[in-house]
């Protein structure tokens, strides 16, 4: 239901991305609006973007009495739902939304909703290309980086959003006509108290889905299985081991479309993208398409000429015969052992960072079989040396720079080092891109053999 904010008090807490378009969203629709933020100005970044318009600042903490007094309250995601301003609202009986539910009110074309622990971006995005090749005018964004709210204002046919399990918090009548689940495996143990709770925020994209609407699966994945057998919604499946599944299933080299009684192949040998994981991504990314009856090799083109998202395995330089690899979005323990499960043996990894309540022990196997050497920075850097030690040869470093410095000097010619740090940025840096742009920056500083340094 379309909501009315001509003259409301709202207070948008969380100063970020979502944060400032969810300002500009309601001053357009004539509300009073306050920017609540517990950072201090000279922390944020963005804030000229609002220069002249008429916004309330309360930064470096919270107003309570802000809080108490508004009509409606705007949750950025990321901000913690227990936090004393947000509990004090509730108790006073005010509204509190989140960025995607109060963009969700207003958006009347079909949304495609993608979730799950690791996978979303590359997939969200691949659908964005699927569409775009189809004539499609779609709406691309929500966690990959352009808040939904920005899609009201403007003209498209649909809108295809990631939704990380923050975001999914706070949705009410969400109401996804395609709804995704790519696999579920441990993250955000930092903010949540247990494994089934961020799981139970993850299923919330289903909460308002009907038997009109399709949820995607991972017949791969058990605990997705597990987890979505109550489902209203129509299932479609895929499977990148060969199970026959109503949907997409991997068989050999080669992928097939069994659904309403097609039987479409594709050749997997035309996917630019490499690893495993991205097999899974690709075979989900083309769903949702073909269900709304794009034809197929429209949709594999397409997904073929995808190279991959930044700061995801991706190819930084080959110096003196090893491949430098920044994997700054591998922010979790499941996203590190997909990375590495695509190379051989000899890996330098360099891991760490803020600590997200991860099972670092669950890296043990892979790094056995495929890591000579790990680095080790960050926060997390002692933890994650205790529970991985001896699985291979660990280091410790003071920081990016010195762990870049010390893999170009123990790796040899033929070897790879990968950038996967299975935790968040946030103890050194702004986000996964900032940290992945200074690693680039550091590996194309580094010299050629024989090169003064």
């Amino acid at each position: 239901m379309k909501l009315n904010f001509n003259h409301k008090r709202v207070v948008v807490i969380g100063a970020g991305k979502s944060g400032l378009a969810l300002v500009r969203f309601f001053l357009e629709r004539g509300a009073t609006v306050a920017l609540s933020e517990v950072r201090k100005r000279e922390q944020l970044t963005g804030l000229d973007s609002l220069a002249g318009l008429p916004v309330r600042f309360d930064l470096g903490g919270h107003n309570l009495e802000l809080f108490e007094q508004a009509d409606l309250i705007a949750v950025s995601p990321g901000v913690p739902l227990d936090c004393e301003p947000l509990q004090r609202a509730v108790s006073c009986g005010i509204p509190v939304l989140g960025e995607i539910e109060i963009a969700a009110r207003e958006i009347t074309v079909p949304i495609i909703g993608v979730t799950g622990t690791n996978g979303k971006s590359t997939t969200t995005s691949l659908i964005g290309e699927i569409m775009q090749a189809w004539g499609k005018n779609v709406f691309v964004g929500g966690n990959l980086g352009t808040p939904l709210v920005e899609a009201c204002s403007t003209k498209i046919d649909g809108a295809v959003v990631e939704l990380s399990s923050f975001q999914l918090e706070t949705i009410d009548q969400f109401h996804p006509t395609i709804g995704m689940l790519l696999n579920l495996s441990s993250d955000h143990l930092d903010r949540y108290p247990d494994l089934q709770s961020y799981y139970r925020a993850k299923l919330k994209i289903f909460s308002n889905m009907t038997k009109a609407d399709f949820v995607v699966l991972n017949a791969d994945d058990p605990e997705v299985c597990r987890l979505t057998d109550d489902l209203k919604a129509t299932k479609v499946w895929f499977s990148a081991r060969g199970r026959l599944v109503d949907g997409m299933v991997r068989l050999g080299e080669k992928l097939v479309w069994n659904w309403a009684g097609t039987d479409i192949q594709l050749p997997l040998s035309s996917l630019q993208l490499s690893g495993e994981h991205n097999i899974e991504n690709a075979m989900a990314a083309m769903i949702p398409a073909l269900l709304q009856g794009c034809p197929a090799e429209l949709a594999w083109q397409a997904v073929c000429s995808f190279t991959g998202l930044e700061h995801r395995m991706q190819l930084v330089r080959q110096l003196n015969g090893v491949s430098w690899y920044n994997d700054s979005k591998g922010t979790n323990v499941g996203s590190v052992m997909k990375s590495l499960a695509g190379f051989a043996s000899g890996v330098t990894l360099i891991a760490g960072g803020k600590d997200k309540g991860g099972d670092y022990k669950l890296l043990r196997p892979l790094l056995e079989q495929k890591v000579k050497h790990l680095i080790l920075i960050g926060e997390a850097a002692q933890k994650m040396a205790a529970d991985l030690s001896g699985s291979c040869e660990i280091r410790l470093s003071e920081g990016l720079k010195s762990a870049v410095q010390q893999a170009y000097k123990i790796t040899p010619s033929g070897g790879t080092v990968l950038l996967s740090p299975a935790c968040s940025s946030f103890d050194m840096f702004a986000n996964f891109q900032a940290r992945g742009v200074e690693f680039e920056r550091l590996v194309q500083q580094l010299p050629l053999e024989g090169e003064a340094s």
